[in-house]
Protein backbone atom coordinates (compact mmCIF):
# COMPACT_ATOMS: atom_id res chain seq x y z
CA UNK A 1 0.00 0.00 0.00
CA UNK A 2 1.39 3.30 -0.90
CA UNK A 3 1.85 5.80 1.65
CA UNK A 4 0.96 9.54 1.19
CA UNK A 5 3.61 12.16 1.93
CA UNK A 6 2.35 15.68 2.79
CA UNK A 7 5.48 17.13 2.74
CA UNK A 8 7.55 15.23 0.32
CA UNK A 9 10.10 17.93 -1.06
CA UNK A 10 12.64 18.57 1.46
CA UNK A 11 10.57 17.16 4.54
CA UNK A 12 8.73 21.29 3.98
CA UNK A 13 5.04 21.91 4.02
CA UNK A 14 5.75 25.12 2.37
CA UNK A 15 7.76 23.79 -0.60
CA UNK A 16 5.70 21.16 -0.63
CA UNK A 17 2.05 23.14 -1.42
CA UNK A 18 3.91 25.27 -3.72
CA UNK A 19 4.51 22.28 -6.13
CA UNK A 20 0.91 21.21 -4.94
CA UNK A 21 -0.38 24.57 -6.28
CA UNK A 22 1.21 24.75 -9.85
CA UNK A 23 -1.75 22.91 -11.56
CA UNK A 24 -4.26 25.42 -9.88
CA UNK A 25 -1.78 28.37 -10.93
CA UNK A 26 -1.78 26.68 -14.47
CA UNK A 27 -5.79 26.70 -14.43
CA UNK A 28 -5.65 30.39 -13.56
CA UNK A 29 -3.25 31.73 -15.75
CA UNK A 30 -4.73 29.73 -19.06
CA UNK A 31 -8.26 30.92 -17.91
CA UNK A 32 -7.57 34.39 -16.63
CA UNK A 33 -4.49 35.74 -18.53
CA UNK A 34 -4.17 33.62 -22.02
CA UNK A 35 -7.91 33.43 -22.53
CA UNK A 36 -8.34 29.96 -23.47
CA UNK A 37 -11.54 27.96 -23.53
CA UNK A 38 -12.27 26.15 -20.32
CA UNK A 39 -11.50 22.15 -21.59
CA UNK A 40 -8.57 22.96 -23.04
CA UNK A 41 -7.54 24.57 -19.72
CA UNK A 42 -8.22 21.54 -17.81
CA UNK A 43 -6.76 19.16 -19.97
CA UNK A 44 -3.74 21.09 -19.45
CA UNK A 45 -3.57 21.46 -15.70
CA UNK A 46 -4.57 17.71 -15.66
CA UNK A 47 -1.40 16.75 -17.57
CA UNK A 48 0.56 19.37 -15.09
CA UNK A 49 -1.52 17.57 -11.96
CA UNK A 50 -0.47 14.04 -13.32
CA UNK A 51 3.36 16.11 -13.66
CA UNK A 52 3.23 16.80 -9.66
CA UNK A 53 2.10 13.70 -8.29
CA UNK A 54 4.20 11.07 -10.13
CA UNK A 55 7.59 13.27 -10.13
CA UNK A 56 6.89 15.42 -6.72
CA UNK A 57 5.14 12.94 -4.51
CA UNK A 58 5.99 9.84 -5.95
CA UNK A 59 2.47 8.44 -6.66
CA UNK A 60 3.08 5.33 -8.76
CA UNK A 61 1.64 5.68 -12.73
CA UNK A 62 -0.63 2.98 -12.10
CA UNK A 63 -2.07 4.74 -8.95
CA UNK A 64 -2.50 8.27 -10.59
CA UNK A 65 -4.19 6.87 -13.83
CA UNK A 66 -6.54 5.12 -12.14
CA UNK A 67 -7.31 8.30 -10.16
CA UNK A 68 -7.73 10.03 -12.94
CA UNK A 69 -10.13 7.64 -14.24
CA UNK A 70 -12.02 7.55 -11.24
CA UNK A 71 -12.46 11.36 -11.16
CA UNK A 72 -13.57 11.56 -14.88
CA UNK A 73 -15.86 9.05 -14.60
CA UNK A 74 -17.58 10.63 -11.61
CA UNK A 75 -17.30 13.79 -13.78
CA UNK A 76 -19.60 12.42 -16.51
CA UNK A 77 -21.83 10.27 -13.72
CA UNK A 78 -23.60 11.78 -11.68
CA UNK A 79 -22.36 15.46 -12.43
CA UNK A 80 -22.54 15.57 -16.52
CA UNK A 81 -25.74 13.48 -15.80
CA UNK A 82 -27.53 15.93 -14.37
CA UNK A 83 -26.43 18.74 -16.66
CA UNK A 84 -27.16 17.01 -19.74
CA UNK A 85 -30.57 15.94 -18.61
CA UNK A 86 -31.65 19.25 -17.30
CA UNK A 87 -30.67 21.17 -20.86
CA UNK A 88 -32.35 18.40 -22.52
CA UNK A 89 -35.64 19.35 -20.52
CA UNK A 90 -35.10 23.22 -21.60
CA UNK A 91 -34.62 21.89 -24.96
CA UNK A 92 -37.63 20.23 -25.23
CA UNK A 93 -39.70 23.40 -23.77
CA UNK A 94 -38.19 25.26 -27.07
CA UNK A 95 -38.71 22.99 -29.33
CA UNK A 96 -42.56 22.33 -28.74
CA UNK A 97 -42.90 26.54 -28.02
CA UNK A 98 -43.87 26.10 -24.78
CA UNK A 99 -40.80 28.57 -23.14
CA UNK A 100 -42.19 31.34 -25.34
CA UNK A 101 -45.32 31.36 -22.84
CA UNK A 102 -43.13 30.52 -19.73
CA UNK A 103 -41.37 33.88 -20.83
CA UNK A 104 -44.42 35.92 -21.80
CA UNK A 105 -45.83 34.99 -18.06
CA UNK A 106 -42.67 36.00 -16.59
CA UNK A 107 -42.67 39.20 -18.49
CA UNK A 108 -46.30 39.65 -17.58
CA UNK A 109 -45.14 39.60 -13.76
CA UNK A 110 -42.89 41.95 -14.44
CA UNK A 111 -40.09 43.38 -17.71
CA UNK A 112 -37.86 44.59 -15.38
CA UNK A 113 -34.41 42.64 -16.03
CA UNK A 114 -33.31 42.92 -12.51
CA UNK A 115 -36.38 41.69 -10.73
CA UNK A 116 -36.54 38.65 -13.43
CA UNK A 117 -32.82 38.15 -12.18
CA UNK A 118 -34.02 38.15 -8.43
CA UNK A 119 -37.41 35.78 -8.60
CA UNK A 120 -35.46 33.22 -11.51
CA UNK A 121 -31.48 33.02 -10.45
CA UNK A 122 -31.49 34.15 -7.22
CA UNK A 123 -35.25 32.65 -5.49
CA UNK A 124 -36.30 29.97 -8.07
CA UNK A 125 -32.69 29.03 -8.51
CA UNK A 126 -31.94 28.11 -4.81
CA UNK A 127 -35.57 26.44 -5.20
CA UNK A 128 -33.76 23.97 -8.24
CA UNK A 129 -30.60 24.19 -5.40
CA UNK A 130 -32.38 22.88 -2.29
CA UNK A 131 -33.85 20.02 -3.95
CA UNK A 132 -31.52 19.03 -6.27
CA UNK A 133 -28.17 20.98 -6.36
CA UNK A 134 -24.94 19.20 -8.55
CA UNK A 135 -25.36 22.02 -11.12
CA UNK A 136 -29.23 21.68 -11.54
CA UNK A 137 -29.95 25.19 -10.61
CA UNK A 138 -27.38 27.15 -12.72
CA UNK A 139 -28.12 24.83 -15.61
CA UNK A 140 -31.89 25.98 -15.59
CA UNK A 141 -31.75 29.13 -14.72
CA UNK A 142 -29.44 30.22 -17.20
CA UNK A 143 -31.28 29.06 -19.88
CA UNK A 144 -34.51 30.71 -18.71
CA UNK A 145 -33.06 33.81 -18.70
CA UNK A 146 -31.10 33.42 -22.01
CA UNK A 147 -34.92 32.66 -23.29
CA UNK A 148 -35.93 35.60 -22.00
CA UNK A 149 -33.22 38.05 -23.87
CA UNK A 150 -30.67 37.94 -21.44
CA UNK A 151 -27.20 38.07 -23.41
CA UNK A 152 -25.59 34.32 -22.74
CA UNK A 153 -22.61 36.33 -20.43
CA UNK A 154 -25.21 38.19 -18.54
CA UNK A 155 -27.64 35.13 -17.90
CA UNK A 156 -25.04 32.78 -17.22
CA UNK A 157 -22.68 35.55 -14.62
CA UNK A 158 -25.68 36.37 -13.04
CA UNK A 159 -27.03 32.55 -12.50
CA UNK A 160 -23.34 31.93 -11.18
CA UNK A 161 -23.22 34.88 -8.46
CA UNK A 162 -26.46 34.00 -7.55
CA UNK A 163 -25.78 30.28 -6.86
CA UNK A 164 -24.24 30.66 -3.55
CA UNK A 165 -26.40 31.63 -0.85
CA UNK A 166 -28.14 28.08 -0.74
CA UNK A 167 -25.12 26.16 -1.65
CA UNK A 168 -24.46 24.48 1.71
CA UNK A 169 -28.06 23.15 2.54
CA UNK A 170 -28.31 22.39 -1.53
CA UNK A 171 -30.22 19.02 -2.67
CA UNK A 172 -31.96 18.49 0.56
CA UNK A 173 -28.82 19.63 3.10
CA UNK A 174 -26.42 17.26 1.72
CA UNK A 175 -23.07 19.10 2.20
CA UNK A 176 -23.75 19.28 5.81
CA UNK A 177 -24.65 15.93 6.46
CA UNK A 178 -21.23 14.57 4.33
CA UNK A 179 -19.66 17.38 6.79
CA UNK A 180 -21.02 15.37 9.82
CA UNK A 181 -20.70 12.17 8.89
CA UNK A 182 -16.64 12.85 7.88
CA UNK A 183 -16.20 14.56 11.01
CA UNK A 184 -18.31 12.84 13.56
CA UNK A 185 -19.43 16.55 14.92
CA UNK A 186 -23.87 16.64 15.60
CA UNK A 187 -25.46 17.84 12.24
CA UNK A 188 -27.95 19.97 14.18
CA UNK A 189 -24.80 22.02 15.56
CA UNK A 190 -23.10 21.86 12.04
CA UNK A 191 -26.19 23.30 10.41
CA UNK A 192 -26.86 26.31 13.28
CA UNK A 193 -23.67 27.23 13.03
CA UNK A 194 -23.90 26.99 9.07
CA UNK A 195 -26.94 29.04 9.07
CA UNK A 196 -24.82 31.66 11.33
CA UNK A 197 -22.21 32.30 9.12
CA UNK A 198 -24.08 32.24 5.82
CA UNK A 199 -26.92 34.60 6.59
CA UNK A 200 -25.49 37.72 7.07
CA UNK A 201 -23.89 37.36 3.68
CA UNK A 202 -26.93 35.91 2.19
CA UNK A 203 -28.70 39.09 3.46
CA UNK A 204 -27.09 41.41 0.96
CA UNK A 205 -26.40 38.76 -2.28
CA UNK A 206 -29.71 40.19 -3.91
CA UNK A 207 -28.49 43.81 -3.73
CA UNK A 208 -24.92 42.67 -4.56
CA UNK A 209 -26.11 40.54 -7.78
CA UNK A 210 -28.11 43.90 -9.14
CA UNK A 211 -25.21 46.05 -8.15
CA UNK A 212 -23.02 44.03 -10.27
CA UNK A 213 -25.74 44.20 -13.54
CA UNK A 214 -25.63 47.80 -13.49
CA UNK A 215 -23.85 49.43 -10.33
CA UNK A 216 -25.76 52.05 -8.20
CA UNK A 217 -28.14 53.27 -10.89
CA UNK A 218 -29.41 49.40 -11.36
CA UNK A 219 -30.10 48.98 -7.87
CA UNK A 220 -31.61 52.54 -6.84
CA UNK A 221 -34.67 51.76 -8.50
CA UNK A 222 -35.45 48.28 -6.82
CA UNK A 223 -33.88 48.45 -3.30
CA UNK A 224 -37.39 47.22 -1.69
CA UNK A 225 -37.68 44.00 -4.00
CA UNK A 226 -33.53 43.47 -2.93
CA UNK A 227 -34.36 44.06 0.59
CA UNK A 228 -37.16 41.92 0.34
CA UNK A 229 -35.93 39.05 -1.33
CA UNK A 230 -32.58 39.28 1.12
CA UNK A 231 -34.04 39.47 4.32
CA UNK A 232 -36.87 36.96 3.86
CA UNK A 233 -34.47 34.23 2.70
CA UNK A 234 -31.86 35.08 5.53
CA UNK A 235 -34.15 35.34 7.81
CA UNK A 236 -35.56 31.84 7.01
CA UNK A 237 -32.05 30.45 6.12
CA UNK A 238 -31.19 31.20 9.81
CA UNK A 239 -34.58 30.58 11.12
CA UNK A 240 -34.62 26.61 9.70
CA UNK A 241 -30.99 25.70 9.54
CA UNK A 242 -31.20 26.54 13.62
CA UNK A 243 -34.50 25.06 14.67
CA UNK A 244 -35.44 22.44 11.95
CA UNK A 245 -32.01 21.27 10.60
CA UNK A 246 -30.43 21.50 6.81
CA UNK A 247 -33.27 19.26 4.83
CA UNK A 248 -35.08 21.88 4.77
CA UNK A 249 -33.01 24.91 4.87
CA UNK A 250 -33.10 25.65 1.49
CA UNK A 251 -36.29 25.05 0.35
CA UNK A 252 -38.29 27.11 2.55
CA UNK A 253 -36.03 29.75 2.28
CA UNK A 254 -36.58 30.10 -1.62
CA UNK A 255 -39.99 29.56 -0.90
CA UNK A 256 -40.03 32.74 1.30
CA UNK A 257 -37.79 35.20 -1.09
CA UNK A 258 -40.71 33.98 -3.71
CA UNK A 259 -43.32 35.38 -2.10
CA UNK A 260 -41.98 38.33 -0.75
CA UNK A 261 -40.93 39.37 -4.04
CA UNK A 262 -44.51 38.52 -6.05
CA UNK A 263 -46.56 40.00 -2.47
CA UNK A 264 -44.23 42.83 -2.82
CA UNK A 265 -44.78 43.35 -6.80
CA UNK A 266 -48.54 43.97 -6.02
CA UNK A 267 -48.38 46.86 -4.89
CA UNK A 268 -45.21 48.34 -5.98
CA UNK A 269 -43.38 48.46 -9.55
CA UNK A 270 -39.84 50.31 -9.98
CA UNK A 271 -40.58 53.88 -11.02
CA UNK A 272 -37.05 54.16 -13.10
CA UNK A 273 -36.21 51.64 -16.86
CA UNK A 274 -33.24 49.40 -16.54
CA UNK A 275 -31.35 48.57 -20.15
CA UNK A 276 -29.21 45.36 -19.34
CA UNK A 277 -26.31 45.46 -21.50
CA UNK A 278 -26.42 42.68 -24.70
CA UNK A 279 -30.41 41.72 -23.94
CA UNK A 280 -33.08 41.00 -26.64
CA UNK A 281 -33.80 44.02 -28.63
CA UNK A 282 -37.33 45.10 -27.94
CA UNK A 283 -38.55 41.74 -26.19
CA UNK A 284 -39.03 43.38 -22.92
CA UNK A 285 -42.65 45.04 -23.96
CA UNK A 286 -43.70 42.05 -26.60
CA UNK A 287 -45.60 40.22 -23.95
CA UNK A 288 -48.54 38.20 -24.52
CA UNK A 289 -51.62 37.26 -22.69
CA UNK A 290 -52.06 33.62 -22.04
CA UNK A 291 -54.99 32.11 -20.66
CA UNK A 292 -54.68 29.87 -17.55
CA UNK A 293 -54.75 26.36 -19.15
CA UNK A 294 -51.83 26.92 -21.45
CA UNK A 295 -49.95 28.78 -18.94
CA UNK A 296 -50.30 25.88 -16.89
CA UNK A 297 -49.23 23.42 -19.64
CA UNK A 298 -46.50 25.28 -20.37
CA UNK A 299 -45.01 26.18 -17.11
CA UNK A 300 -45.73 21.78 -16.26
CA UNK A 301 -42.76 20.50 -17.04
CA UNK A 302 -41.23 22.68 -14.49
CA UNK A 303 -43.44 21.46 -12.30
CA UNK A 304 -42.55 18.17 -12.98
CA UNK A 305 -38.80 18.75 -12.48
CA UNK A 306 -39.54 20.21 -8.73
CA UNK A 307 -41.95 17.65 -7.60
CA UNK A 308 -39.76 14.97 -9.28
CA UNK A 309 -36.25 16.13 -7.74
CA UNK A 310 -37.96 16.87 -4.39
CA UNK A 311 -39.32 13.47 -4.29
CA UNK A 312 -35.78 11.95 -5.33
CA UNK A 313 -34.54 14.14 -2.35
CA UNK A 314 -36.77 12.81 0.31
CA UNK A 315 -37.01 8.92 -1.12
CA UNK A 316 -33.50 8.93 -1.94
CA UNK A 317 -32.06 6.04 0.93
CA UNK A 318 -35.25 4.11 -1.05
CA UNK A 319 -33.93 4.93 -4.26
CA UNK A 320 -30.37 4.18 -3.36
CA UNK A 321 -31.20 0.29 -2.51
CA UNK A 322 -30.71 0.41 -6.36
CA UNK A 323 -27.45 1.67 -6.53
CA UNK A 324 -24.78 -0.26 -7.52
CA UNK A 325 -20.91 0.36 -5.66
CA UNK A 326 -17.73 -0.87 -7.42
CA UNK A 327 -14.32 -0.75 -5.94
CA UNK A 328 -12.07 1.50 -8.21
CA UNK A 329 -9.53 -1.25 -9.98
CA UNK A 330 -6.06 -0.67 -8.76
CA UNK A 331 -6.90 1.95 -6.38
CA UNK A 332 -9.27 1.40 -3.89
CA UNK A 333 -7.21 0.06 -0.54
CA UNK A 334 -4.37 1.04 -2.26
CA UNK A 335 -3.57 4.29 -0.62
CA UNK A 336 -3.10 5.14 2.92
CA UNK A 337 -3.44 8.57 4.40
CA UNK A 338 -1.82 9.79 7.59
CA UNK A 339 -2.02 11.90 10.60
CA UNK A 340 -2.44 14.56 10.97
CA UNK A 341 -4.97 14.28 8.01
CA UNK A 342 -6.76 11.42 9.65
CA UNK A 343 -6.36 10.61 13.38
CA UNK A 344 -4.56 7.49 12.39
CA UNK A 345 -2.93 5.83 9.35
CA UNK A 346 -6.37 4.37 7.19
CA UNK A 347 -6.66 3.47 4.14
CA UNK A 348 -8.10 5.78 1.35
CA UNK A 349 -11.36 4.31 0.22
CA UNK A 350 -12.03 4.22 -3.68
CA UNK A 351 -15.65 3.15 -4.41
CA UNK A 352 -17.23 4.58 -7.69
CA UNK A 353 -21.09 4.46 -6.56
CA UNK A 354 -23.54 4.05 -9.44
CA UNK A 355 -26.66 5.27 -8.51
CA UNK A 356 -28.27 5.29 -11.49
CA UNK A 357 -31.55 5.37 -9.88
CA UNK A 358 -31.29 7.99 -6.93
CA UNK A 359 -29.35 10.55 -9.09
CA UNK A 360 -30.53 13.68 -9.55
CA UNK A 361 -30.20 13.41 -12.97
CA UNK A 362 -32.77 10.29 -13.63
CA UNK A 363 -34.99 12.56 -11.71
CA UNK A 364 -34.45 15.54 -14.71
CA UNK A 365 -34.65 12.43 -17.17
CA UNK A 366 -37.75 10.97 -16.33
CA UNK A 367 -39.31 15.10 -15.96
CA UNK A 368 -37.66 15.53 -19.35
CA UNK A 369 -39.56 12.84 -20.74
CA UNK A 370 -42.60 12.82 -18.79
CA UNK A 371 -42.66 16.55 -20.55
CA UNK A 372 -42.54 15.00 -23.86
CA UNK A 373 -45.13 13.02 -23.92
CA UNK A 374 -47.30 15.43 -22.10
CA UNK A 375 -46.46 17.92 -24.78
CA UNK A 376 -47.14 15.72 -27.61
CA UNK A 377 -43.72 15.69 -28.73
CA UNK A 378 -42.88 12.85 -31.42
CA UNK A 379 -40.43 10.16 -30.73
CA UNK A 380 -38.27 11.30 -33.83
CA UNK A 381 -38.22 15.13 -32.66
CA UNK A 382 -36.85 13.92 -29.03
CA UNK A 383 -34.49 12.11 -30.58
CA UNK A 384 -33.56 15.28 -32.80
CA UNK A 385 -32.95 17.46 -29.62
CA UNK A 386 -31.19 14.66 -27.82
CA UNK A 387 -28.76 14.67 -30.07
CA UNK A 388 -28.41 18.42 -30.57
CA UNK A 389 -28.15 18.13 -26.74
CA UNK A 390 -25.40 16.19 -26.66
CA UNK A 391 -23.47 17.67 -29.36
CA UNK A 392 -24.03 21.30 -27.53
CA UNK A 393 -22.69 19.88 -24.16
CA UNK A 394 -19.80 17.26 -25.95
CA UNK A 395 -16.81 20.11 -24.75
CA UNK A 396 -18.72 21.21 -21.28
CA UNK A 397 -18.58 17.63 -20.51
CA UNK A 398 -14.69 16.96 -21.29
CA UNK A 399 -14.24 20.25 -18.72
CA UNK A 400 -16.24 18.19 -15.87
CA UNK A 401 -14.64 14.93 -16.91
CA UNK A 402 -11.04 16.75 -16.58
CA UNK A 403 -11.68 19.15 -13.53
CA UNK A 404 -12.90 16.23 -11.45
CA UNK A 405 -9.93 14.09 -12.50
CA UNK A 406 -7.68 16.61 -11.78
CA UNK A 407 -9.16 16.95 -7.86
CA UNK A 408 -9.20 13.20 -7.73
CA UNK A 409 -5.82 12.89 -8.58
CA UNK A 410 -4.43 15.66 -6.11
CA UNK A 411 -6.56 14.14 -3.49
CA UNK A 412 -5.39 10.58 -4.05
CA UNK A 413 -1.76 12.04 -4.29
CA UNK A 414 -1.92 14.30 -1.00
CA UNK A 415 -1.62 17.03 -2.84
CA UNK A 416 -4.70 18.39 -1.62
CA UNK A 417 -4.07 17.59 1.83
CA UNK A 418 -0.78 19.53 1.86
CA UNK A 419 -2.46 23.04 0.63
CA UNK A 420 -5.07 22.36 3.61
CA UNK A 421 -2.04 21.67 6.04
CA UNK A 422 -0.39 24.78 5.08
CA UNK A 423 -3.76 26.58 5.54
CA UNK A 424 -3.78 25.15 9.16
CA UNK A 425 -0.46 26.69 9.77
CA UNK A 426 -1.37 29.93 9.76
CA UNK A 427 -1.81 29.64 13.48
CA UNK A 428 -4.54 32.15 15.30
CA UNK A 429 -5.62 33.67 11.68
CA UNK A 430 -6.58 30.58 11.26
CA UNK A 431 -10.61 30.95 10.97
CA UNK A 432 -10.45 33.51 8.58
CA UNK A 433 -8.20 30.69 6.54
CA UNK A 434 -10.76 28.24 7.38
CA UNK A 435 -13.26 29.70 4.99
CA UNK A 436 -10.55 29.92 2.33
CA UNK A 437 -9.53 26.12 2.68
CA UNK A 438 -13.68 25.69 1.87
CA UNK A 439 -13.51 28.23 -1.05
CA UNK A 440 -10.08 26.21 -2.64
CA UNK A 441 -12.02 22.65 -2.10
CA UNK A 442 -14.97 23.56 -3.94
CA UNK A 443 -13.09 25.81 -6.65
CA UNK A 444 -11.24 21.90 -6.78
CA UNK A 445 -13.89 19.82 -6.99
CA UNK A 446 -16.71 21.92 -8.19
CA UNK A 447 -18.83 20.60 -5.19
CA UNK A 448 -19.43 21.73 -1.70
CA UNK A 449 -20.42 18.21 -0.44
CA UNK A 450 -16.65 17.23 -1.76
CA UNK A 451 -14.98 19.68 -0.51
CA UNK A 452 -16.45 18.89 3.01
CA UNK A 453 -15.47 15.33 2.26
CA UNK A 454 -12.12 16.08 1.66
CA UNK A 455 -11.26 18.94 3.95
CA UNK A 456 -13.97 18.58 7.10
CA UNK A 457 -11.96 16.27 9.35
CA UNK A 458 -8.85 18.43 8.72
CA UNK A 459 -10.70 21.41 9.51
CA UNK A 460 -11.86 19.96 12.86
CA UNK A 461 -8.55 18.10 14.02
CA UNK A 462 -6.65 20.90 12.99
CA UNK A 463 -9.19 23.23 14.86
CA UNK A 464 -9.02 21.54 18.14
CA UNK A 465 -5.18 21.48 18.20
CA UNK A 466 -5.42 25.22 17.82
CA UNK A 467 -7.75 25.76 20.64
CA UNK A 468 -10.84 26.92 18.19
CA UNK A 469 -14.62 25.37 18.16
CA UNK A 470 -14.17 22.55 15.84
CA UNK A 471 -17.91 22.71 15.18
CA UNK A 472 -17.55 26.41 13.61
CA UNK A 473 -14.30 25.43 11.88
CA UNK A 474 -16.42 22.83 9.74
CA UNK A 475 -18.78 24.77 9.02
CA UNK A 476 -16.67 27.69 7.83
CA UNK A 477 -15.37 25.18 5.46
CA UNK A 478 -18.73 24.29 3.86
CA UNK A 479 -19.56 28.19 4.37
CA UNK A 480 -16.45 29.45 2.63
CA UNK A 481 -17.21 26.62 0.21
CA UNK A 482 -19.85 28.10 -1.19
CA UNK A 483 -17.87 31.24 -2.60
CA UNK A 484 -15.91 29.11 -4.90
CA UNK A 485 -18.98 27.45 -6.78
CA UNK A 486 -18.86 30.01 -8.87
CA UNK A 487 -15.55 29.93 -9.83
CA UNK A 488 -15.05 25.93 -10.21
CA UNK A 489 -14.58 25.05 -13.86
CA UNK A 490 -17.61 22.49 -13.79
CA UNK A 491 -19.47 25.27 -12.86
CA UNK A 492 -18.53 27.71 -15.66
CA UNK A 493 -19.06 24.81 -18.33
CA UNK A 494 -22.57 24.32 -17.14
CA UNK A 495 -23.56 27.85 -17.15
CA UNK A 496 -21.43 28.17 -20.47
CA UNK A 497 -23.81 25.12 -21.85
CA UNK A 498 -26.85 26.19 -21.01
CA UNK A 499 -26.76 29.44 -22.21
CA UNK A 500 -25.30 28.56 -25.61
CA UNK A 501 -21.76 30.39 -24.70
CA UNK A 502 -19.07 30.18 -27.27
CA UNK A 503 -16.15 28.29 -25.94
CA UNK A 504 -14.07 31.08 -26.29
CA UNK A 505 -15.71 33.14 -24.12
CA UNK A 506 -15.48 30.93 -21.10
CA UNK A 507 -12.61 32.61 -19.72
CA UNK A 508 -13.99 36.09 -20.03
CA UNK A 509 -16.84 34.19 -17.43
CA UNK A 510 -14.19 32.89 -15.19
CA UNK A 511 -12.32 36.66 -14.88
CA UNK A 512 -15.87 38.12 -14.17
CA UNK A 513 -16.57 36.10 -11.44
CA UNK A 514 -12.95 35.42 -9.81
CA UNK A 515 -12.78 38.73 -8.07
CA UNK A 516 -16.15 38.60 -7.11
CA UNK A 517 -15.89 35.08 -5.25
CA UNK A 518 -12.30 35.68 -3.72
CA UNK A 519 -14.14 38.83 -2.06
CA UNK A 520 -16.96 37.18 -0.78
CA UNK A 521 -15.12 34.37 0.39
CA UNK A 522 -13.03 37.02 2.65
CA UNK A 523 -16.09 38.43 3.91
CA UNK A 524 -16.98 34.54 5.12
CA UNK A 525 -13.50 34.33 6.39
CA UNK A 526 -13.66 38.13 8.38
CA UNK A 527 -17.62 36.39 9.80
CA UNK A 528 -15.58 33.48 10.93
CA UNK A 529 -12.99 34.69 12.44
CA UNK A 530 -15.59 37.43 14.29
CA UNK A 531 -17.59 34.61 15.34
CA UNK A 532 -14.40 32.47 16.75
CA UNK A 533 -13.08 35.63 18.85
CA UNK A 534 -16.32 36.81 20.30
Amino acid sequence: MWQQDYAPLWDSVGWSALAASVPLLVLLVLLGVLRRPAWVSALVGLGVAALVAIMAYGMPVRLAASAVGLGAVFGLFPIGWVVFNAILLYRITVETGQFEIVKDSVGGITDDRRLQALLIAFAFGAFIEGAAGFGTPVAVAAAMLTGLGFSPFYAAGICLLANTAPVAFGSIGTPILTLGAVTGLPVDQLSARVGQLCAPVSLFIPAYLLAVMGGWRALKGVWPAALACGVSFAAMQFFVSRHIGPQLTDILGSLAAIGALLGLMRFWRPADGFDLEGHHAGEAGEVRRHPGRVLLRAWAPYGVLVLLVLGWGLCKGWLATASVAVPWPGLHGCVERMPPVVAEPAAYPAVYHFEWLAASGTACLVAALVSAAMLGMRPAALGRVIRQTAGQLALPMVTIASVLALAFLMNYSGATATLGLAFAATGRAFPFFSALLGWLGVFLTGSDTSANALFGNLQAVTAGTLGFDPVLMAAANSSGGVMGKMISLQSIAVAAAATGMAAAEEGKLFRFTLGHSALLAAVIGLVTLLNAVF
